[in-house]
């Protein structure tokens, strides 16, 4: 199939057939290789259109104590408790066969909070501005950081200057 052209590989043991419609290679890649992986930081906020910053390299979120997979997209693999993992995770279409999660709105804005010591502070804030700006209520973020009691305070003190 590749000589002839109706196929192209996609990433290492990754083939896909060339009349499928356009897709993210890289994705494909991370949801067929990786176990529940879930687009999280940077590029779940970039997803939400919470962040001006085009991600360079996935940000991709896995159960701790999971394999990490080798993969040739580029990637920045993120390990997260197993017991706080599915908070605010949904599903999102790769293409017609795979799929791959992503964190909702407020956990995305949680965890710029949580791990600004690598996106830098100032991602989080105006990651929570933009939410705010479009109707996100403070009482659905607060009742998540429930779940991330060592960001409570970081968040509530962004909402009271914010709000």
């Amino acid at each position: 199939m590749l000589d002839i052209g109706s196929a192209e590989r996609v990433g290492r043991g990754l083939y896909r057939r060339t009349d499928s419609p356009p897709a993210d290679y890289d994705l494909i890649e991370i949801a067929v290789k990786a176990h529940r992986p879930t687009l999280c930081l940077i590029s779940a906020l970039s997803w939400h259109e919470l962040t001006d910053i085009i991600p360079v390299v996935h940000d991709v979120a896995v159960p701790r104590g999971v394999w990490q997979p080798v993969v040739s997209a580029p990637v920045h693999w993120h390990k997260f408790d197993v017991s706080t993992f599915d908070i605010g995770r949904n599903k999102v279409s790769v293409d017609e066969t795979y799929s791959l999660g992503l964190y909702d709105q407020p956990r995305s804005i949680i965890d710029a909070y949580r791990l600004r010591h690598e996106v830098g502070p100032d991602v989080a804030n105006e990651a929570l501005r933009r939410w705010l700006r479009r109707g996100g209520k403070p009482v659905d973020l607060m009742r998540m950081t429930k779940s991330f009691p060592v960001v409570r305070s970081a968040v509530l003190n962004a909402l009271q200057i914010l709000t």
